[in-house]
């Protein structure tokens, strides 16, 4: 009897101990899962505050930043097609966004100027009338929506990495921008490289 209560007792013991450690585990997991809302607006805040500080400085328009993204996948073949939207923007008063009309835009559309800036790092557009001026296929779109200048930067994570653009747009004047400010904004583009890629880590 005291036999079969011992081995009663260790086997109970033993499914206790078991529940117990799927028990933690599950709590710490929970408590290991980021709040994915809560982390994406916080993020979007740090970006926003950033992109705007940005116009202001720059005395801008229009800024956003487009990250790329997997948009589907090809047919026949399964392959991913690989898109960009407009992620971020922050705009002047009187000046109308672009965010919700570049949304899952095919990356060969836009081939050109994607090509020169995983190159170059920056298109530099002060007078997209200046036929003397290479526009990189953007002439188009800027004229569609306003843009008498533009200036793009290549967003990169640390690894040198194309993951988006950071875009200024001038709607109501022309500005050619000093090598200073170009400067700057380019360090402001790799800032945003390492944001991004920490939010996409986690």
């Amino acid at each position: 009897m005291l036999e079969l209560f011992t081995t009663v007792f260790t086997a109970l013991i033993g499914v206790i101990g078991t529940l117990g450690t799927i028990w933690l585990k599950h709590k710490l997991d929970k408590r290991k899962k980021p709040d994915m809302v809560k982390e994406t607006l916080a993020l979007s805040e740090i970006i926003t505050n950033k992109i705007e500080e940005i116009r202001e400085g720059t005395k801008a328009d229009r800024v956003w930043i487009t990250q790329f993204h997997n948009g589907g996948h090809f047919y026949p073949t399964g392959k991913s097609m690989a898109k960009f939207s407009v992620i971020y923007e922050s705009v002047n008063t009187g000046v109308n966004s672009v965010q919700a009309n570049f949304q899952n835009i095919p990356v060969n559309l836009f081939s050109k100027s994607l090509n020169r800036l995983s190159i170059a790092d920056t298109i530099e557009i002060p007078n997209y009338k200046d036929v003397t001026t290479a526009t990189y296929g953007l002439k188009y779109a800027a004229e569609e929506y306003g843009g008498k200048s533009g200036y793009l930067f290549a967003i990169k994570n640390i690894e040198g990495r194309f993951i988006g653009v950071l875009g200024l747009d001038y709607t109501k004047k022309k500005v050619n921008l000093d090598e200073e400010v170009i400067n700057n904004v380019m360090l402001y583009a790799s800032s945003l490289g390492g944001v991004l890629m920490n939010h996409l880590g986690e």
